[in-house]
Parts: C-alpha cells; sequence; structure tokens
C-alpha cells in the first residue's frame, strides 16, 4: 500500500516544536510530492477524541522534552488518542540543550504499542522554554538545513522499499530527570504558578486561550486555579511581558541549566 498522504502532528506549548514537525513534514511532502496536512496536539480540545491513521499515512509526531520524557501531563493523550494501522511514523523530540534523556524512546514506545512502524526518529534542539540562554535562536537556520536533510533521507528510505522499524538509545519508563538548584541539589517547584503583573496585563485572555492544561481563568487571568505544568506558554505568548515565575526553587533550578548548558548541543536522527 503507498503512502498517499503526510500528517504533522505536534504538541507545542511555546511554538519550537511545531516549527520542527513541520519542517520535516514539509520536506517529507515535498520529496514524495504528497499533501500535507497538520494537527495540532497542543490545546485541551485538540486532544479529545481518537486520531486514527492507516498504512497509506505518513506522520511526523512531536513533542517537546520535559524532565526528560514526555510531559507528564500530555503523554496519557498521546497513548490514547493516537491509533495506527501499522503506520509509518516519525517520531520527534525537542530539547533545551540539556539533554532528550528518554523522550525519544518514549515517544518512540508510545507510537509502536499505538500500530504505528517508526521508520526514522530524531532529536533536535529547540530554545530551552525557561531561558532565552539555552539554545536560543534555535532551531535556526542550520537546524532546519538538518531537518530537510533528514526528511530527504527519510524519502529516500521510503522510495528504495526499505521500511525496516528504526531503533532508538533510551528506556521508555525511565525515571524523570530530578531538577537540580545552583547548590547542586535537588528542587522541587510542581506547585509553582505564573504571576501576573498588574501594571502589564490587560487582561486580554490570551494566556488563557493557549494555556495547554486550561489552567488559567479566563474570567480572571489572575488566578491560576488548574495544573500548571511550567511550560511556559503563557510567559512566552503575552505580548505585553506580564506573565512570570518567582518561585525560588524554580528560579534557581534556571539559574543552574544557565551555568551548565549552554554549549551548543548538536541534533540526532536515526535512520
Amino acid at each position: 500500500m503507498e503512502i498517499t498522504k503526510v500528517w504533522a502532528l505536534y504538541y507545542s506549548a511555546t511554538g519550537t516544536t511545531d516549527k520542527a514537525v513541520n519542517t520535516i513534514a514539509e520536506e517529507l511532502a515535498a520529496q514524495l510530492t504528497l499533501p500535507i496536512e497538520r494537527l495540532s496536539f497542543t490545546r485541551p480540545a485538540e486532544r479529545t477524541g481518537t486520531h486514527l491513521f492507516t498504512a497509506e499515512d505518513l506522520v511526523v509526531v512531536g513533542s517537546p522534552t520535559y524532565a526528560g520524557r514526555l510531559p507528564n501531563k500530555i503523554a496519557p493523550d498521546f497513548r490514547s488518542g493516537l491509533r495506527g494501522e501499522g503506520t509509518p511514523a516519525v517520531p520527534v523530540v525537542l530539547f533545551g540543550n540539556r539533554s532528550y534523556d528518554n523522550a525519544l524512546a518514549e515517544l518512540w514506545s508510545v507510537l509502536m504499542n499505538n500500530g504505528f512502524h517508526p521508520v526514522a526518529a530524531g532529536a533536535f534542539v529547540g530554545r530551552h522554554a525557561f531561558t532565552d540562554k539555552l539554545g536560543e535562536g534555535r532551531p535556526d537556520w542550520d537546524d532546519k538545513r538538518q531537518m530537510r536533510q533528514f526528511a530527504a533521507q527519510i524519502a529516500g528510505k521510503l522510495r528504495s522499499g526499505r521500511g525496516e522499524t528504526v531503533a532508538v538509545p533510551g528506556v521508555p519508563d525511565a525515571p524523570y530527570y530530578i531538577p537540580k538548584g545552583v547548590d547542586g541539589e535537588p528542587v522541587k517547584f510542581l506547585q509553582a504558578k505564573p504571576r501576573t503583573d498588574p501594571g502589564k496585563c490587560t487582561n486580554c485572555g490570551a494566556c488563557a486561550r493557549l494555556c495547554p492544561m486550561g489552567a488559567i481563568d479566563p474570567r480572571d487571568v489572575f488566578r491560576v486555579p488548574g495544573t500548571c505544568i511550567k511550560c511556559q506558554c503563557c510567559v512566552r505568548k503575552c505580548t505585553r511581558h506580564a506573565k512570570y515565575f518567582d518561585d525560588p526553587a524554580f528560579l534557581s533550578h534556571v539559574a543552574m541549566l544557565e551555568q551548565n548548558f549552554t554549549e551548543p548541543k548538536e541534533n540526532e536522527v536515526f535512520l
């Protein structure tokens, strides 16, 4: 059965994974002369129901890395919301210049268990959600060149009839990365939530509409009654720069990252 469509499917709170997945999917579509369809998995309403794919689809599935794995509040939606029928797939993870640890292995495993057939996989550097000092500007021009080259290699593999399952490093159910502070000791900021500067906020509601967890009260954006996963969507998307985090443990972890992980990391692909 021949592939008839390329899909770009992604959870992307700050827009970085979106860019990577679409760059790869667009090049695949061009290389294979196929139509492309995009499917965001970011907002709560977009993660309802089940998306079914056949062997005629080629699905590029992307997620950022949170604490070395898939976002723990989003991973269940990947597991329950995606179903394949021998569907060729390309798992892709983004990481903020520290490490993707076991995130790619976890996404690979989710797809394998749900009827997909991973024919290639990749881990790419993107600007860290917490700070511009890690991976600033990435994926940049050269990263996107590598993504397009990766897509061209996948297309060549498929055209040659080589559809074997690709292997990736990591352990799908490994423990999450434990954040540390500047003193090297573990820090906990699970209860941290974004603050709002009343001098900058216009209560436009964009943060509430865009929040991947629906955690912000749309009637009063100063309130965050829901679960915050520290994705930084509200911080990054607020055009007034009114959202911020002031939790000491969180800020200590960010400072530690800035002290230790600024050296540019390399992308990794598996074919």
